[in-house]
């Protein structure tokens, strides 16, 4: 009965062995639980523009490649706004978000880490500006698109362009 308190489950590890880093405990009862491991949730957005074809932006950060504007949803944040918000950040547009295109969660779309990304299609007026991770910006079409993109987005264009 060494480390037991009488009444506990003898399952459960005493007080005194949780606190390392990799684990975590209950801060009611000092039970150490189980730490999961969860896919970061992301959008990525396929901007319109004036009829002229898409935007993407060049990375400038690894996974380098041309890829849709997007990035991670933050905590408390919807999936709208920060479709909005990652738009707007990256190519300095503001956008008009016209539906869901899907979700892609290949657990390998991202070299990084495990994301689930909902890509919104969106509508955009005015001259797109290279911003935060972007080291450049530029309109496409369905033919002349690049043909370094990064991460699943050569399959988000095919699904969007065979809608």
């Amino acid at each position: 009965m060494k480390n037991e308190i009488i009444g506990e489950n003898p399952t459960h590890r005493p007080r005194s062995s949780a606190g390392r880093k990799d684990e975590l405990s209950c801060p009611h009862c000092g039970k150490v639980v189980e730490k999961y491991r969860n896919p970061f949730p992301t959008v990525d957005i396929v901007i319109e523009l004036d009829k002229h074809g898409i935007v993407l932006i060049k990375r400038k950060n690894p996974p380098f490649g041309w890829a849709l504007p997007g990035g991670f949803v933050d905590y408390g944040e919807s999936l709208e706004s920060a479709a909005l918000r990652e738009a707007r950040v990256e190519t300095g547009l503001d956008v008009e978000l016209l539906y869901q295109l899907g979700a892609y969660s290949d657990p390998e779309r991202d070299p990084r880490h495990h994301t689930i990304s909902v890509v919104f299609v969106a509508r955009a007026t005015g001259e797109p500006k290279a911003a935060d991770d972007a080291e450049d910006v530029g309109v496409f079409d369905r033919n002349s698109l690049p043909e370094r993109l990064a991460f699943d987005h050569a399959k988000i264009l095919q699904d969007y362009f065979e809608k």
